[in-house]
């Protein structure tokens, strides 16, 4: 698959991007200048970004509790994430949403959830929706290896496979759920294996190399597009941090697990890759990365100095039990 050089590069922007936001929302977190805890995306980058350039302005995404990538790769404004995340009134959701529940409609980002698995029958309805509507438009749903052992995630690919939903399930499996291994809590070794109870391709993907995620993902969601129903892809990557936060010393991991995953760094691959391919030099990458940085540091002012919400924004976005929205 041919990409253009600007796209190539966006693509390490977007990535960098996303680590340069989450490690300082951990710092933030460490402060206590913001509230709740954050569930860092860092090492997974090349998930988030590969699949969402692959799809169009106007697709749909859902997302998880480890949800900051997905918003920036779909397109989201760090000012607004920060904001969000400082429980201010021009955050996403003016401050009620948070970290695990951040949404951007206008952005096609139906919302990150803390609920495991929650998402995948709200992404079912969502390209539904399309279809009856006739819309063109494709679901990308998101989730985390300990999803697939709950029944929502089963009974909503079961669905999606009988009404050939325009859908993608993109399972994010980083090999842990919160602090235990997968081995001791999933019945297969590859997630995509469960594709086939389904009637559905599975198809599994390393998840550090953005291409190749970004190949896999382009490919499920022509097939959803053209109405040939969902598809199962399995990124095989790996979270950098703990479940929470950076390090509270609650997982623990071999070291020497951790290093050879450390040392396939999906930003530093691509750019490694970018660099071989002559299309950004090392001095480019430190200067988009360093102009990034400072992009963060410039959304977190903002962000700190934002308004906060006024006790009347209460009731604002509340829908009573007759459905009426006040």
């Amino acid at each position: 698959m041919e990409l253009a050089n600007e796209q190539l590069v966006h693509m390490f922007e977007q990535m960098t991007r996303i680590r340069e936001f989450d490690e300082r929302a951990a710092r933030l977190m460490e402060q206590a200048r913001i509230h709740g805890s954050v569930h860092l995306y860092c090492g997974e980058e090349a998930v988030g970004v590969g699949v969402c350039e692959a799809l169009q302005p106007d697709d749909y995404i859902t997302s998880t509790h480890r949800g900051h990538g997905h918003l920036i790769a779909k397109g989201g404004d760090p000012k607004r994430m920060f904001a969000e995340l400082f429980a201010k009134s021009n955050g996403y959701n003016g401050g009620k949403g948070g970290s695990m529940h951040i949404a951007a409609l206008d952005l096609g980002m139906i919302g990150a959830n803390g609920i495991v698995a929650a998402g995948a029958p709200i992404a079912l309805g969502v390209s539904f929706a399309s279809a009856y509507r006739e819309d063109g438009r494709v679901t990308v749903c998101f989730f985390g290896d300990g999803a697939t052992n709950e029944g929502a995630f089963h009974e909503a690919v079961n669905m999606a496979s009988v009404l050939k939903a325009p859908i993608v399930f993109v399972c994010e499996n980083n090999l842990y759920g919160e602090w235990s291994p997968i081995a001791g809590t999933t019945s297969v070794s590859d997630i995509a294996d469960r594709a086939t109870g389904y009637g559905i391709p599975g198809v599994i993907v390393d998840g550090m190399d953005i291409m190749a995620v970004h190949e896999a993902a382009s490919e499920a969601i022509a097939r959803a597009r053209r109405g040939e129903g969902p598809t199962l892809l399995e990124c095989k990557t790996y979270r950098f941090y703990d479940h929470v936060g950076r390090d509270f010393g609650m997982l623990d991991r071999d070291e020497e697990e951790v290093a050879s995953w450390r040392a396939r760094d999906p930003i530093l691959l691509w750019r490694k890759e970018l660099a071989e391919r002559g299309v950004l030099s090392a001095a480019e990458a430190d200067a988009i990365t360093g102009r990034i940085g400072q992009e963060m540091e410039d959304a977190i002012e903002f962000a700190a100095g934002s308004p906060d919400p006024v006790p009347e924004d209460l009731y604002r976005d509340v829908y009573t039990e007759t459905g009426a929205a006040r």
